[in-house]
């Protein structure tokens, strides 16, 4: 039979998200693609070190359980090396015992295309170009920044964060802000608005599956309480009050809960992100991500009128 992946929460990633690369990826960049291919030949066996998204992919695979009925999640590996080069990163998910057994290889060629055909809700990948060329033609997709992020094997809950708007919703609220200059004018629109739903961001999708995730965690602690993964979701937005309502108004239109929200109204949102110590943060906006992607992993979406997207 077929191996139905409409029914699966899919996550798609580039060898550059989920491996450190920087020495091979020198390689490639100093040298050239023959010196990269023999570099990568002779170092197939070497086992590549954990990327950012690790901790994520790490986490999110492991609530899969035995039964091929209980296995919600599936990762894809999108890769721009071709297959002879890309063994080494396949000898690597093997020796971390993750299971990823599905990918592309392109040999150069744009890796996100193909994410509608594995029907992924995200593609993370460490090349810049790649993610905003991908978001520019409607993907959802997020650059991973370097970090010095350090994972805590021992701790099995898998906690996500997550800006609001460019993010789960689109820009139009941060368009007012940006063409008024003034954040009374973006205070008084957004209350004229409170009741009303923000339109889908580039990132909505992605986070109403990891919300359905996390119910279907809650439903199996509830028969199995040994059962250890557990997910847990911020909110972690500029907005304060009275910009805040219209948040919650869009997040109940969704039937969607967050563990946390914080509303910081201009606070460096280093100062929560420390405590709440994501696997992964998103934002749309680079200053945000710079000021914060070294202490957690961090995902930049390049999406709407912040970053200038023709």
């Amino acid at each position: 039979m077929p191996y139905n992946i409409e029914d699966k929460f899919v996550i798609a990633v580039a060898s550059s998200a989920l491996f450190d690369l920087r020495l091979s990826g020198a390689v490639f960049t100093e040298q050239g693609e023959d010196e990269y291919r023999k570099y990568q030949h002779k170092h197939e066996n070497d086992v590549l070190g954990k990327g950012v998204a690790f901790p994520l992919i790490k986490r999110l695979l492991s609530i899969n359980g035995d039964s091929p009925e209980d296995q919600p999640v599936e990762v894809v590996l999108l890769s721009r090396n071709d297959a002879d080069t890309g063994l080494r990163v396949f000898k690597s998910i093997e020796k971390y015992q993750l299971p990823i057994t599905r990918a592309v290889f392109t040999a150069g060629g744009n890796p996100f295309q193909y994410m509608e055909a594995f029907n992924a809700s995200i593609f993370l990948s460490g090349n810049p170009h790649d993610v905003k060329e991908a978001v520019k033609r409607g993907f959802p997709a997020g650059c991973i920044y370097p970090s010095d992020y350090i994972d805590d094997d021992q701790d099995h809950e898998l906690r996500i964060a997550f800006d609001f708007d460019g993010i789960i919703a689109d820009d139009s609220a941060e368009t007012v802000f940006q063409q008024e200059g003034a954040l009374a004018s973006f205070h008084d629109h957004e209350k004229s608005k409170a009741s009303e739903p923000l339109p889908a961001g580039p990132l909505l999708r992605f986070f109403t599956e990891i919300s359905k995730l996390q119910k279907r965690i809650l439903d199996k602690v509830a028969t199995e309480p040994d059962y250890k993964p557990r997910i847990r979701v911020a909110i972690v937005t500029a907005r304060n009050a009275p910009a805040h309502e219209r948040v919650i108004t869009t997040l109940r239109k969704l039937d969607i809960r967050v563990d946390e929200a914080f509303f910081l109204g201009g606070i460096d949102k280093g100062r929560v992100l420390k405590i709440f110590n994501p696997h992964i943060f998103f934002d749309d906006q680079v200053g945000h991500i710079e000021g914060v992607a070294r202490i957690v992993p961090s995902v930049h979406v390049p999406f709407g009128i912040t970053n200038s997207i023709e």
